[in-house]
């Protein structure tokens, strides 16, 4: 029986376990979005024992490790299509979040992190006094949205 190899299909296989495809990406997927004066971030980690999680933040970098067992070794397995081992994610975060105040839970297979605005992030009206001086104009600073306008009189 004749039969046709291709030497590259394993590695092809390999890497698509490794790095994963556009359908099913090896690390762990994500989303994220704003809601208020916080953002949410979800990560999707089914079957993931939460003992094993870890979540370190150094500066404003978060790294959130995850651990999913390997199979048991005397198990006869028809398919195996999950990821095994450690997954490991970094998310850069923006000088105007919070990363002091980070909250994470983990509930229903997703890891949710919960990060609030700074305080020196949000919107703030600064009202200026008058001065005596004869010659010092006055100023008026009024920031919305960190959109700064200054108007001299």
């Amino acid at each position: 029986m004749l039969m046709r190899t291709d030497p590259f299909r394993d590695l092809d296989r390999f890497a698509q376990q490794v790095l994963g495809t556009a359908a099913r990406p090896a690390v762990m997927p994500m989303d994220a979005w704003r809601e208020g004066e916080r953002f949410v971030v979800e990560f999707d980690l089914p079957g993931i024992d939460p003992d094993s999680l870890d979540i370190d933040i150094e500066r404003n970098v978060v790294t959130v490790r995850a651990e999913r067992p390997s199979v048991d070794p005397n198990r006869e397995m028809l398919a195996t299509e999950r990821p095994r081992g450690v997954f490991s994610r970094q998310l850069v975060l923006g000088e105007n979040l919070d990363t002091e105040r980070i909250e994470a839970s983990y509930q229903e297979g997703v890891l949710s992190l919960q990060i609030p605005v700074a305080e020196k992030a949000k919107p703030r009206k600064i009202s200026v006094g008058r001065g005596n001086s004869a010659g010092s104009g006055q100023r008026a600073i009024n920031e919305n949205e960190n959109r700064r306008e200054v108007i001299n009189a």
